[in-house]
């Protein structure tokens, strides 16, 4: 049964459905997909899908609540692109443990341009696994990716060569970790190993040819069994971090994490996950000690320019929307 949508706000019922779509192009965990949304009088409720939780290589589901904030960044850009001020309520209620924010879009307000610019970049932005280029990412780029991760309370520190060698080490570390562990593998094989047609997962068409060298990182092979060229290139590897590890923390750095990589294809970079360091915890700890002990991290990307890959599936809108809550007579 497909659901009614709704207008709420200022949004007519078209433009609701263009904004939850816009929030479902988020990046997730082998595209995993792991939100819902409400349409309710107060607003839109975003909820976490628990039944698509990792629980092998996310048991804490902090992964999770990463995507849910890509997805939250995803609306309320997507929002502000249409006019309407998204003012954002971030866990609204402390008995729905799912619902994540409430986005309430009731109040007109002229469309941020750089907020625009972004919102154009969504339907563009997909993750790409290919060999990048051996251009060096410009000073003053860093810089603007460094300023999209900080709006959203988030922080990219500055990483130097002894940092960024530790960080390779502590990545080849955690990858060897989960590739012994069968739990890890059999988990990874589900949502790589996708029939054809299916919605969810990253299928082989997606993953790209892997690079046959990426200057010394590990990338996970999502299936891809053509290898491509070497990627000779130092490719930029950031970190985004918080200051502390709650779950609205893990909310706000995904959003930063989205607004980064949205920042990022806008200037023409493509970029991937190295999600091994902060998917296994005693390495997670290593790296918040090598940058110092104040951030937690949260996500490490590679970015660089890459040859163009196909776009991961995502699920039909009826399969995201929860039915409209009941209330008594």
């Amino acid at each position: 049964m497909t659901l009614p949508i709704t207008a709420i706000g200022l949004l007519d019922p078209d433009q609701v459905k263009s904004v939850i779509g816009a929030a479902m192009l988020a990046p997730s965990t082998h595209n995993t997909q792991p939100w819902r949304f409400r349409c309710t009088p107060a607003g839109l409720e975003l909820h976490a899908d628990p039944d698509r939780a990792l629980p092998v290589a996310d048991a804490d589901q902090r992964e999770l609540l990463l995507s849910c904030g890509a997805a939250l960044f995803n609306l309320r850009t997507a929002i502000n692109a249409l006019g309407a001020h998204p003012a954002t309520t971030l866990l609204p209620r402390r008995d729905d443990p799912t619902l994540l924010a409430l986005v309430r879009p009731f109040a007109a307000r002229r469309p941020d341009p750089r907020l625009v610019h972004l919102a154009d970049a969504i339907p563009r932005r997909h993750t790409n696994r290919t060999p990048f280029g051996t251009d060096t990412i410009p000073a003053p780029m860093v810089a603007e990716l460094r300023h999209a991760a900080e709006v959203e309370q988030a922080w990219l520190p500055r990483l130097d060569a002894h940092q960024l060698e530790g960080l390779r080490e502590l990545v080849h570390k955690s990858h060897q970790v989960q590739v012994s562990d069968p739990a890890f593998v059999a988990e990874w094989r589900y949502w790589t190993a996708r029939a054809p047609g299916s919605r969810d997962g990253v299928p082989e068409y997606a993953a790209g040819a892997m690079p046959s060298d990426n200057g010394g990182w590990v990338l996970r092979d999502f299936g891809a069994r053509r290898r491509g060229r070497p990627d000779e290139s130092e490719p930029l590897v950031v970190v985004i971090g918080s200051f502390d590890d709650t779950r609205i923390d893990r909310i706000r750095a995904g959003q930063a994490m989205q607004r980064v990589l949205l920042t990022a294809t806008a200037a023409g970079l493509d970029a991937s996950f190295i999600s091994q360091p902060v998917e296994v915890p005693a390495v997670r700890r290593e790296l918040r000690a090598l940058l110092g002990g104040g951030l937690w991290p949260q996500i490490v990307l590679r970015l660089g320019r890459g040859a163009p890959v196909p776009w991961t599936p995502r699920r039909s809108l009826a399969d995201v929307l929860l039915e409209p809550e009941r209330t008594s007579a």
